[in-house]
């Protein structure tokens, strides 16, 4: 445990932050429940005799397996990458129309996704998310409550979404999704009747770029009907920090920009809502011709 913990604070201090994150992502479940990183203590507190890595629990098993785990990962991405993509010819890959992304028959698929409210900035509103009937849909459902918490800073609340989690790759990699081979978001869902704004979240290139996203709204008509909906890329709007940004440009679908999907309701209107969602896919539909459908232009214009 010793040379695990020599082999990681060399790896931070002489600025080899990638070897960091590489073993770390060997050591994590050695170090699973250890307390390396905790070096806070309440005042007043007796200082604890053992060290912090004497109360590791050191399983040479444990980090066998998840090698194990990570090197058939990075075969089957290997695999999936040589033979095209997602295991697919390339031909039959740019002659796709259609890719399901997510659908929802178990447990399992709903551990992909995130809910969240503002229960996190102090506010009242629930939000749930289950199986729907036989098991064939995701049922998201709660309340949405606009008081805002009183802490005098907070002037406005009432929200909840859901958002997909980050896609991991061997080793704890970063992957993106590849959209470029399609124009059209694609769902099917059944709703009360009351708007959602969709959510792209890409990742960023520069810290001060995490709060960018591209939106656009989903109404759902309510009743006992399910609907497809299609929602063109190009009709997405860029916003920073939920402002909408003057300079507009396309949401960038290659490789190398698209990291989850979100949904959110804020609609300012108190009561329960619930939304149930079969799939979510893409679709590249030949009559779509739009490439932009806001207006770009120089900030500022040349005299």
């Amino acid at each position: 445990m010793a040379l695990a913990v020599v082999l990681l604070n060399g790896a931070s201090f002489h600025g080899g932050c990638c070897r960091h994150k590489v073993l770390l992502s060997l050591l994590g479940p050695l170090l699973s429940n250890s307390k390396l990183y905790s070096s806070y203590r309440r005042p007043g507190a007796e200082p604890k005799k053992k060290l912090s890595w004497q109360n590791t629990d050191f399983s040479f098993k444990k980090g066998i397996d998840h090698l194990k785990t990570q090197l058939s990962l990075l075969r089957k991405e290997t695999q999936d990458y040589l033979g095209g993509s997602r295991g697919h010819a390339l031909s039959q890959h740019l002659l796709k129309q259609t890719r399901v992304l997510w659908q929802f028959r178990s447990q399992e698929d709903l551990n992909k996704w995130v809910i969240s409210s503002d229960v996190e900035i102090g506010g009242k509103s629930e939000v749930y998310i289950k199986l729907g009937r036989n098991n064939q849909a995701a049922l998201l459902y709660g309340t949405l409550n606009t008081e805002a918490p009183r802490d005098g800073e907070t002037k406005y609340s009432g929200y909840c979404s859901m958002r997909s989690r980050p896609a991991v790759g061997s080793f704890n990699r970063k992957k993106y999704y590849d959209w470029s081979n399609f124009n059209t978001l694609y769902l099917r869902v059944r709703g009360d009747g009351r708007p959602w704004m969709v959510n792209i979240y890409t990742d960023p290139y520069f810290s001060h770029q995490k709060d960018d996203l591209y939106s656009y709204f989903m109404f759902t008509r309510g009743g006992p009907y399910w609907e497809e909906i299609k929602i063109p890329f190009s009709k997405f709007f860029f916003s920073s920090r939920g402002r909408v940004q003057d300079n507009q440009h396309p949401v960038w679908l290659d490789k190398a920009s698209v990291r989850t999907l979100g949904f959110t309701i804020g609609d300012k209107v108190n009561g329960p809502f619930q939304l149930e969602i079969d799939f979510i896919g893409l679709l590249n539909d030949r009559a779509h011709r739009e490439e932009f459908a806001y207006e770009t232009y120089d900030k500022n214009t040349p005299v």
